[in-house]
């Protein structure tokens, strides 16, 4: 009889982060469990205790040097919210443009530099070429684009920020200066170069890629799960302030303010990862992680938002919006899908980013109140390219953090992610010794959730 194997696919490649896939085989070669294990470790909400608020915006920037000026600006709205004070609006102005301009980068980051090989060049093909390096030896004006616009995007906001990683623009009560005519309008011109390019990416994707994701999507058993994202007053996509919706498989929804969250989202940890595993606690059905009948699962990120909100508030967007739903319908469940998903939102990205360039109020000079520390208890949340990012402080009498909770945009993908890759692992493993190909399908699992 034949032993017991489990395959680790380590590490993963293609994703901003460390993990490493386990799949177990039983006797006869087929799969009995696949965990994808987190090995980063989670150690922030400990390290910022005892430390002034103030400081904690430059502080969490280092969780992510991908995505910092999302926690730059979530945890500069929680520790607002600790000291009881309201931002200056054109501040606040400012800050939804940063966090806007750094999606862009992100997104073209993610699809072209990660996801792409997998659908340009086959998941056949070999590993040593199945990069942005391969696709740039098969196309190398593509390559070339790509590369210019990404480097724009970043240019763009340190011009304006100072820096674009690790930032320390945002401040409590505001921003740390204003923007000066001469600001928006070199802003407003590269702003527009890279809406073209968002547009040219979609178009292109269409042409190139989906009818791949869609092929592969056929012979495919996904999972089904809820979603979370954020949304305006009447439901529209919003990426920086808004409620948060909470979606069942079904397309029913809650929605709720992010200062309740606790109310309807529980963490849990499991022995063999680091990190946490939100679920839907308000569903009141528990949580369970077998892929055949998972039970309190959600997701977030692009996908997610795009199936949680009702429409998108800008016109480019909306169209795209509009032909994803006639072909996927609400809310599309398929993972493969995030990356069409992703880049719907780099039009919506472009086209809100010119239209706050263009609002007269951007060059407002009002932009940061006075604010005193003291005790109080912060939540926040904006939304990283990853998903829904939450931040949660508790300060003393002296501005000093006593309790920090967490929750980033992959962490609530990490249950699905389990999912996913155990669906995926089920469906491409038939004997003890899978092919590259077929482990890399399992990897595009992963990917696909921009972890």
């Amino acid at each position: 009889m034949k032993q017991k194997k489990v395959i680790n696919i380590q590490p993963v490649t293609r994703i901003e982060g460390h993990a490493r896939i386990s799949i177990h085989l039983d006797h006869q070669g087929k799969v009995r469990l696949t965990r994808l294990n987190i090995l980063s470790f989670r150690g922030f909400e400990k390290f910022v205790e005892g430390r002034a608020a103030e400081e904690i915006p430059r502080i969490v920037t280092r969780i992510c040097g991908i995505c910092p000026w999302m926690h730059h600006l979530a945890a500069v709205k929680a520790v607002e919210g600790c000291f009881g004070i309201e931002p200056a609006r054109d501040g606040d102005r400012l800050r939804e443009l940063l966090l806007l301009m750094a999606h862009v980068s992100d997104k073209i980051l993610h699809f072209f530099f990660m996801a792409a090989p997998d659908f340009l060049l086959g998941s056949e093909a070999a590993c040593s070429a199945r990069n942005i390096f391969g696709m740039a030896a098969r196309n190398p004006e593509l390559a070339r684009r790509v590369a210019t616009m990404r480097q724009l995007a970043q240019q763009m906001i340190e011009r304006f920020s100072g820096k674009a990683i690790h930032p320390v623009a945002a401040v409590p009560g505001g921003f740390s200066r204003p923007m000066t005519a001469d600001d928006r309008k070199a802003l407003l011109h590269d702003a527009v170069k890279l809406l073209d390019f968002a547009l040219f990416a979609l178009d292109f994707a269409r042409k190139e890629v989906f009818p791949r994701v869609e092929d592969d999507i056929a012979g495919m058993d996904d999972i089904k799960t809820g979603f979370l994202g954020t949304v305006g007053e009447t439901g529209g996509l919003r990426l920086y302030h808004g409620k948060l919706r909470l979606m069942k498989p079904d397309g029913s929804f809650v929605d709720f303010l992010p200062v309740e969250y606790e109310n309807f989202i529980e963490e849990r940890v499991e022995p063999w990862s680091y990190a946490k595993m939100p679920y839907a606690r308000a569903w009141n059905e528990g949580f369970c992680l077998d892929s055949s009948s998972p039970r309190g699962i959600y997701r977030t990120n692009a996908l997610a938002r795009i199936n949680v909100c009702d429409h998108i508030p800008t016109p480019r967007a909306q169209e795209a919006l509009e032909e994803f739903r006639h072909k996927h319908g609400r809310p599309a469940q398929a993972t493969l899908l995030y990356h069409w998903a992703r880049l719907i939102e780099l039009v919506y990205v472009s086209e809100r980013t010119i239209e706050l360039l263009e609002d007269p109020d951007i060059l407002g000079t009002d932009v940061r109140c006075a604010c005193r520390p003291g005790a109080g208890h912060g939540i926040a949340c904006v939304e990283a390219p990853r998903g829904t990012l939450i931040h949660d402080y508790e300060t003393d009498e002296n501005g000093l953090i006593t309790k920090a909770n967490l929750i980033v945009g992959t962490t609530h993908n990490i249950a699905p992610m389990n999912l996913s890759v155990d669906r995926a692992a089920r469906a491409v493993i038939r004997d003890f010794n899978p092919g590259p190909e077929a482990l890399n399908r399992i990897e595009m699992a992963v990917r696909a959730y921009d972890p």
